[in-house]
């Protein structure tokens, strides 16, 4: 399952949850706020940048900020997942 690091009050989180919502992709959604090590994670992944929304699927990471739906399509395709998986491996 997707992990969508956010804050609650980003633009491109919003966005972001609900595309994925869109595409039938279910997320893990994990504050970056309320969770210190959830901000470490986000923070290494993105080279030092406190960038939201960061999505995490296994060993693929990527910040969506600048948030577009074509950018998380080509995201969800490199790391090998379809729209409509409900239970991807």
């Amino acid at each position: 399952m997707i992990t969508m690091y956010t804050t609650s009050w980003c633009p491109d989180c919003h966005a972001t949850k609900q595309a994925l919502a869109n595409l039938g992709l279910p997320f893990k959604e994990v504050n970056i706020e309320q969770d210190p090590s959830a901000l470490e994670l986000v923070m290494k992944v993105n080279n030092g940048k406190r960038s939201v929304p960061t999505l995490v699927y296994g060993e693929h990471a990527a910040s969506m900020s600048r948030f577009s739906i074509s950018k998380l399509k080509a995201w969800v395709e490199q790391v090998g997942l379809r729209p409509g998986d409900a239970n991807p491996t």
